[in-house]
Formats: C-alpha cells, sequence, structure tokens
C-alpha cells in the first residue's frame, strides 16, 4: 500500500506539474495573439491615418493648383455683363487685359502703371485705332461731342470731378449695364458701377468720341 501510494503521489504530482505547464504555455500565446492583434490593429489605425492625411494634403495640393490656374481677377468674375454678338468683344479683350495695372501718375503701359488717362488713351488707340488727347479735359474739349448721360453706349467716355473744384478730374470707358472701365488712383485698373454713390456725386459729363 506504501508503494502504491507513493506512485500515486509522484503521478499527482507529474500531472500537476503538467497541467500548470499547459496553463503557462496557453497563457503565454494567449498574450502573443492578444499583443500581434493589438499590433495589427495600431499598424491598420496608423494606414488610416495616413491615407487621410494623404488626402487632406492632396486636397490641398488640388486647391492651390486650382487657384493658381484660375487667374482671373476677382473684379472682372465680378461683372453682371453678358456680351452679345454686336457688342464690341476687341474691347472687353483689352480691357480685361488691363485689369489690375496699378496707378501710376502719367503712366500708361498696361501691368506696369496708368493714370486715368493714359488708359483710356491706350485703349483706344489698340482698339479703335484713335489717338485721343493726353488729359481727360482736353479730351472731353477737342476729342468728345457731350451727350446725356441717358445716352452712354459703349465706347463713350465718361468724366468726373474732384468735388473741391468743378472741372474734369478723372475719365472712364463706359461698356453696358451701367458699368464703366478706369484707372483708380487707389486701385488701380478696374471696373466701377456708375450707380456707385462717389461716382453719381462726381458725375461731370459724357462724350462721344468724335470718329
Amino acid at each position: 500500500m506504501k508503494n502504491i501510494s507513493s506512485q500515486t503521489r509522484l503521478w499527482l504530482l507529474t500531472a500537476t506539474i503538467a497541467m500548470l505547464l499547459c496553463a503557462s504555455v496557453s497563457c503565454t500565446s494567449t498574450r502573443g495573439t492578444t499583443t500581434r492583434s493589438r499590433t495589427q490593429e495600431t499598424t491598420a489605425d496608423a494606414r488610416r491615418d495616413n491615407k487621410r492625411d494623404h488626402n487632406i494634403t492632396g486636397n490641398k495640393k488640388d486647391a492651390g493648383t486650382a487657384r493658381n490656374k484660375d487667374a482671373t481677377p476677382e473684379q472682372w468674375k465680378t461683372l453682371d455683363i453678358v456680351l452679345s454678338k454686336n457688342d464690341n468683344h476687341a474691347l472687353y479683350k483689352e480691357i480685361k487685359e488691363w485689369l489690375g495695372t496699378p496707378y501710376a501718375a502719367a503712366g500708361h503701359q498696361k501691368k506696369v502703371g496708368s493714370d486715368c488717362s493714359g488708359f483710356v488713351m491706350e485703349i483706344y488707340l489698340t482698339v479703335y485705332g484713335i489717338k485721343l488727347e493726353r488729359r481727360g479735359s482736353n479730351m472731353l474739349e477737342k476729342n468728345c461731342k457731350r451727350i446725356a448721360k441717358e445716352e452712354l453706349r459703349e465706347g463713350d467716355l465718361v468724366f468726373f470731378h474732384n468735388g473741391s473744384h468743378m472741372r474734369v478730374s478723372h475719365v472712364g470707358i463706359y461698356l453696358k449695364d451701367n458699368k464703366f472701365a478706369h484707372a483708380s488712383s487707389s486701385r488701380g485698373v478696374v471696373i466701377d458701377d456708375l450707380g456707385g454713390k462717389y461716382w453719381v456725386n462726381h458725375y461731370y459729363a459724357s462724350g462721344r468720341v468724335k470718329r
């Protein structure tokens, strides 16, 4: 009985050790699986983040490219002017190329600098082949036939005074739909509406260039 009891105890001890070893291996395997799973999840998250960052960067790049391609001056894009086959497209094309030219006293160069009369003079020479006087006041007196404001049509000239002295101090080219192009002393060559408060208060005369 003693021998059997010893053998039984030995068997039980061996079985216990075996069970402990199995439990240890199983635990290690579980930890490894859990670690691999967490690693895979982290990798997947990183890939998603990288893809999202790439998309954001790509969108920003695309947007920047689109902005660079679309170089049309803001002032031109806001115009409510619809051209018809009867309009002088050469006039609008030339004025569009002048938009954004900075103001420069005594200047008359596209994209370099121009004052109001220099701008009008160059437009008329390029589009109509007519050489106008250099000064706005002389344009009105020597180159134009005065007309009523209600008679304005494409290509006519509009003249303004500065408020303190009732004489011509500014000139622009009438387009259509109450819009006119001119070289502003603060904004350069732009398009404005004759109905603007400043232009209404400083309007001086309208003239049609003699052909």
